[in-house]
């Protein structure tokens, strides 16, 4: 029987992109099936006790340029450390994802090719041109940008931050299994163990 992993993300976030392929590597070796949540991070963020980049101490955002850089040549991914057009309102984009959802296609090659284009291309996802060439490229039907749109799909993506927060995610991107978080893509090796292993989820309460 597949077991499921939910994925708390936004295309906003370089995290999500270096850990993306690994992600979906370690789902097809496993036979996991992936339940795709993206969130508006910032909303997270304010409920929970984080900061926005721009907000964070200096030496916070130094070794995070630093963390990026160690990352990308481990996952051996193209990265813009500081693309342009970089913060941006994700949304529409993020809601991409439950539009196709919506539909039953996958959003897999989307997202691929979408973090791309923010990370390595510096494209301009804050523009409805590039998402409708990106959903051209990857064979996805281009009026599932108007079905994005949509207070359905906004009331989803709503609803995936009030997941979050309930199920106590507080950092994107997060991969939930059994219950069990595992935030940040350098935690991907440890939820590979688990699906192994077949353990039950650790929890907060410990061996309580």
């Amino acid at each position: 029987m597949s077991r499921t992993i939910d994925y708390l993300f936004t295309l906003m976030s370089p995290w999500a992109y270096l850990g993306f392929d690994f992600l979906h590597r370690i789902a097809a070796r496993h036979d996991a099936v992936i339940r795709y949540r993206p969130v508006l991070l910032l909303n997270v963020f304010s409920e929970t006790g984080g900061l926005p980049l721009a907000k964070r101490h200096p030496a916070r955002q130094a070794y995070r340029l630093v963390e990026l850089q160690r990352w990308r040549a481990i996952r051996d991914l193209p990265l813009v450390l500081k693309p342009a057009g970089v913060p941006f309102d994700p949304t529409l984009a993020d809601c991409v994802t439950l539009a196709a959802v919506a539909r039953g296609l996958s959003p897999e090659g989307y997202l691929r090719a979408a973090h791309r284009a923010i990370w390595a291309r510096q494209e301009n996802l804050a523009d409805e041109n590039t998402i409708i060439r990106l959903l051209a490229e990857t064979r996805l039907p281009a009026d599932l940008l108007d079905l994005a749109r949509s207070s359905t799909m906004r009331s989803e993506y709503e609803a995936n931050r009030d997941w979050a927060l309930a199920t106590n995610v507080f950092g994107a991107p997060s991969y939930v299994l059994d219950g069990e978080i595992f935030w940040g893509q350098d935690r991907l090796d440890l939820l590979e163990a688990a699906l192994v292993s077949g353990r039950p989820p650790y929890s907060s309460t410990g061996d309580a």
